[in-house]
């Protein structure tokens, strides 16, 4: 490395401290703040990373390298961005304002170029390892050939490394040959209360070298190793390999004079290395104690260029001072501490910032601005520009499958309708890759899988089947294979969909991931699954059996909560269709829509018939059941299509007299259907409303209600036009092998009472009949609630039922 070129990036790196500090400071102090809440934004966490961040940036990555920045490191981040002209200076001074930069780089919130937001401590790390994983997958595809292999990495807090799903994904990593995969450990030894353990960093070495990662310790600065080898260098040191933490920290807070005195008191009058410590003045003596190798543009330079000759994983422990450069260093308190007006101006002295030139990008770095320019021109990372990249839309057919059987559940109809699409030979098939926590069979992904394969970057074969052992299924890993095998850990799976989901920004190919898992276990990895929708990633998620129809496995494995959890995920379109024919429907909606971004055109009259947001497209979440079901003998026409997707449809329409209607979600179908024959006999024009999706339904309505708010008085939604013609009278019982909040809301869209039935408690063993008996969602369940909505003139099957 040229003398001129570390004298531009080191000139960089102050202007990267500075911009970054003087964001938080602004946004702070000098911005109009009217609620009076501190804007906050963690200088000293920041400052910490500036150094490792501006060797990265500005030297050792490339264009295909991808990267998951720190939360707190959000500033550093912006300002290498605004250096780099992907970046406004308006978007700088409104940090953490409306639109502005936001807090934690996101991709979906911010201008800059973000690879993966971060945020949720721990997820960011995660994912560029299964990042690196899908990258494997598509190239072993022969797919992104004009896309180079990258490395993912990451920036870690040495606090995030509490996060138990980094240990999760690090195991998995090893199950799948991870490669081209850097974490570096901010390793400042500082969390948001305390200082961390003595040692840590030796687990760290022990843990990763055990899962194969190439282990790369950043400890002394190019200062420190000078000064190690005068006369008495060994002393200092080996003062400073037993120093704990806690006085270390300590002393880089009390500066040069309390180290010169601490060093002295406790190696004491040993010539050499007094000498050594009295050579330099106090300000060259805290310069030298705090040259970490964090903080050591050559040593992190000269480590990342080395690591590039090979493709393992690589995890750099990089030693750095919280709050590096700021007067905030060191202190205990200082995760979220803010800079004094004072001291802010101190520093702005120090930098030689004139005022109001502070967002000036060369101001006070003393290098010539054209020469500097030229440098940023040339940086590799940002020699192909803007980094997000695009694919092609893949064909979906204008129908899927549907299985033609009298009974069937819609878990066993969801594996049909895959199989019958592995055995085509479209583009979409091939597109498909599926993903799942060691359910793969019992979530009906089996047919799939045996016509598909398992991935591997390397071929092995399946024993059993080499042994001539009758098998169902056959499990053969390829490069070509279309199932990527999880252990149990439903994180790894919700990162693992969203990096497959992201594929087409990431490596410019589309995939279409589909993700199985029981239902009640959404609740595990629910931060992950928030994490990928946040993130914009696009997937399918297939979650079965639910409820407590799974009757004999009790309260464990019974999903209560599911459905309003769907509802309430935002870039997440939760269904739970009844029937096969309704499945193989939404499948097929499922695959347009996750590949939507809103730049198609409104063609069905969507968003205008439902007040849905559909031209921007989505994930999906399907909440099937093992419970089979008789199947409607009917065909399926485009308004019965369309109606589903929606939402809802009457599977009996009301008539004008109607008193009332039951409204059903999902498997308790029969015991609804039942119900309103039963009425029926007794009252004219009951209803039967199937919901197919409460999410979209309840969305619709919302909206709509909010655009009348706004002046479009003629906004009506789905579930409004479905109730236009229901009587005032007429009362509403919904029922769903669920959360009853979940259909509650229907009767305040026409003022109809409603009674809603559902599942409040855990569940627990036993037979359907007994289970829907004592939760009360069976028939008689219904008739009962139906009764106290509509009293006056009896039904008398409610008494034969009892």
């Amino acid at each position: 490395m040229t003398d001129e070129r570390l004298a531009h990036i080191s000139a960089l790196e102050r202007k990267v401290l500075w911009l970054a500090t003087w964001t938080i400071h602004n946004a702070n102090h000098l911005r109009n703040n009217e609620d009076g809440l501190k804007i906050g934004g963690h200088q000293a966490s920041s400052a910490s990373l500036a150094t490792i961040m501006t060797a990265l940036y500005f030297s050792a990555l490339r264009p295909q390298d991808r990267v998951a920045v720190k939360p707190h490191a959000s500033p550093i981040f912006h300002a290498i961005q605004y250096l780099l002209g992907h970046q406004s200076k308006e978007k700088l001074a409104d940090f953490r304002a409306y639109r502005g930069a936001q807090s934690y780089p996101s991709r979906t919130k911010d201008v800059d170029d973000v690879d993966f937001s971060t945020g949720s401590v721990g997820l960011g790390v995660a994912q560029t390892l299964f990042a690196s994983l899908v990258q494997d997958y598509v190239k072993a595809h022969g797919w992104a050939k004009d896309w180079p292999e990258g490395r993912m990495v990451a920036l870690i807090g040495d606090a995030e490394m509490d996060e138990g799903n980094i240990f999760e994904a690090l195991l998995e990593g090893w199950k799948q040959g991870l490669r081209n995969c850097w974490w570096i450990i901010d390793y400042n030894r500082q969390s948001l209360d305390a200082v961390i353990r003595e040692g840590l960093f030796s687990r760290f070495e022990a843990l990763f070298s055990a899962f194969g990662w190439e282990v790369v310790t950043l400890k002394y600065g190019s200062l420190l190793e000078e000064a190690f080898r005068e006369q008495g260098g060994e002393a200092l040191r080996r003062w400073i390999d037993t120093c704990p933490n806690q006085l270390y920290s300590a002393l880089t807070f009390q500066g040069g004079a309390a180290w010169r005195k601490r060093l002295l008191d406790d190696i004491g009058d040993q010539g050499p290395v007094t000498a050594l410590i009295e050579r330099r003045s106090d300000e060259a003596l805290a310069r030298l104690m705090t040259n970490l190798a964090g903080h050591d543009l050559p040593s992190l330079i000269t480590a990342f260029e080395a690591a590039k000759a090979h493709d393992k994983p690589v995890v750099f422990i990089a030693y750095t001072i919280k709050g590096f450069g700021l007067p905030l260093a060191g202190h205990k308190d200082n995760h979220s501490g803010l800079m004094t007006p004072a001291q802010m101006e101190d520093f702005r002295k120090a930098m030689n910032i004139r005022p109001g030139h502070e967002w000036d990008k060369f101001e006070g770095l003393g290098v010539d601005a054209r020469k500097l320019q030229a440098f940023l021109d040339a940086v590799p990372f940002n020699a192909r520009g803007a980094r997000r990249l695009t694919a092609p839309r893949v064909p979906v057919p204008a129908e899927l499958p549907a299985p033609k059987q009298a009974e069937m559940s819609t878990q066993q109809g969801f594996g049909l309708v895959l199989n019958e699409l592995a055995r085509s030979d479209t583009a979409l098939a091939e597109r498909i890759v599926t993903t799942s926590p060691d359910v793969t069979v019992s979530t009906n992904l089996g047919p799939w899988v045996n016509r598909r394969g398992l991935f591997a970057r390397e071929a092995m074969a399946d024993t059993f089947r080499q042994e001539r052992i009758p098998s169902t299924f056959n499990w053969e890993f390829s490069p070509k294979g279309q199932h990527m095998e999880l252990g149990i850990a439903e994180m790894n799976l919700f990162i693992m969909l969203s990096a497959l989901g992201l594929s087409h920004s990431l490596f410019g190919e589309r995939l279409l991931p589909i993700g199985t898992l029981y239902d009640p276990f959404i609740a595990r990895g629910l931060d992950a699954l928030n994490y990928a929708c946040y993130q914009d990633a696009r997937f399918l998620l297939t979650a079965t059996p639910s409820g407590i129809t799974l009757a004999p496995e009790g309260g464990a494995h019974q999903s209560i909560a599911t459905p309003l959890i769907g509802m309430a995920q935002d870039g997440l379109a939760a269904f739970e269709p009844a029937f096969v024919d309704e499945l193989s429907v939404i499948m097929r909606f499922a695959f347009d829509y996750m590949q939507r971004s809103g730049e198609a055109a409104d063609e069905d009259g969507s968003a205008a018939r439902s007040w849905l947001r559909d031209e921007t497209g989505g994930s999906v979440y399907l909440r099937l059941s093992t419970r089979p079901l008789a199947q409607p003998q009917r065909t399926m026409s485009a308004d019965l299509a369309r109606d589903i997707i929606d939402g809802a449809y009457w599977l009996r329409e009301p008539g004008p007299n109607s008193e009332i209607v039951v409204a059903y979600a999902g498997a308790i179908a029969p015991e609804a259907i039942a119900a309103v024959g039963l009425m029926a006999e007794d009252r004219r024009d009951v209803g039967l409303l199937a919901v197919t999706s409460a999410d979209r339904l309840n969305a619709g309505w919302t909206a709509a209600s909010r655009a009348r708010e706004r002046g479009l008085v003629h906004a009506r939604s789905r579930v409004e036009r479905l109730f236009a013609k229901l009587p005032p009278h007429c009362g509403i019982v919904t029922v769903l092998d669920g959360h009853p909040a979940t259909l509650a809301w229907l009767g305040a869209v026409g003022g109809h009472r409603t009674r809603s039935l559902g599942v409040e408690h855990f569940g627990q063993t036993g037979s359907l009949a007994d289970l829907y008996r004592h939760y009360g969602i069976d028939t008689q369940s219904i008739v009962a609630a139906a009764e106290t909505l509509a009293p006056g003139r009896p039904i008398r099957h409610l008494r034969a039922l009892g």
